[in-house]
């Protein structure tokens, strides 16, 4: 019997016209599991990039940036990629909302997904151990039929890729012509060749490691002031 998705329970608080504070109550309901993780601004691109995955996720990111926009998102990425449009929506979702974003490579993060993972906010960008990253020039349709030959031919796609490698060439501090050799085929690179190319910025073990290493009082006090740095 399939299970589905599973539900969890969740306090939600009532609000009280009362000035008394400690009249405040919560109430118990059940939510499922990625409902329940996206209050807590956990977002996942786990499937390619298709009109209804990139809408999915951009809803999400805008709207939880319009709910409280001091709380950082997390964009969990395991995605092949898929349309260069869909992809460059997430993306410029990402730069939009106002709190950082932090995109992490669980699993492989190709084509357009790593485009998306190299646009998270600078030093926020993590792939995790046994994780693939993935780049090659631009070569998704995004509409079917005969307009899909038409907006791929010619300046369009030329420019769509520029606008890619000038990007990869930004984060990366590389000379535009080896980004630019570097996309005429697939590249497929492990966490650290990621790093070092500037895909992302530290392996996902880092701040794992470093968090050991911590007194459990000293590591509550440095994150409640917000200066751990996981570099």
């Amino acid at each position: 019997m399939p299970v589905g998705v599973p539900k969890l329970p969740y306090l939600i608080p009532i609000e009280d016209d009362d000035d008394d504070e400690d009249d405040d109550e919560e109430e118990l309901s059940w939510v499922d599991l990625y409902n329940r993780l996206y209050r807590d601004r956990a977002l996942f691109l786990f499937s390619n990039l298709t009109l209804e995955t990139a809408n999915h996720v951009v809803g999400l990111m805008i709207f939880l940036n319009i709910d409280d926009s001091t709380q950082e998102q997390f964009l969990f990425i395991n995605s092949t990629g898929g349309g260069v449009m869909h992809g460059l929506a997430v993306h410029n979702a990402i730069q939009f909302v106002e709190p950082d974003v932090h995109t992490l490579c669980l699993g492989v993060a190709a084509s357009m997904a790593a485009f998306i993972l190299a646009g998270g906010s600078p030093t926020k960008r993590v792939a995790f151990p046994n994780s693939r990253v993935m780049i090659h020039q631009p070569a998704s349709s995004f509409i079917d039929g005969y307009m899909e030959e038409v907006i791929f031919e010619g300046d369009a796609v030329l420019k769509l890729r520029d606008q890619m490698v000038n990007f990869y060439v930004e984060r990366s501090q590389k000379p535009f012509w080896i980004v630019n050799e570097d996309m005429e085929r697939d590249v497929f690179m492990t966490p650290e060749e990621a790093k070092d190319y500037g895909i992302v910025d530290f392996i996902g073990t880092a701040g794992i490691e470093a968090r050991k290493l911590l007194d459990p009082e000293e590591l509550e006090e440095i994150e409640e002031l917000g200066e751990f740095d996981e570099d």
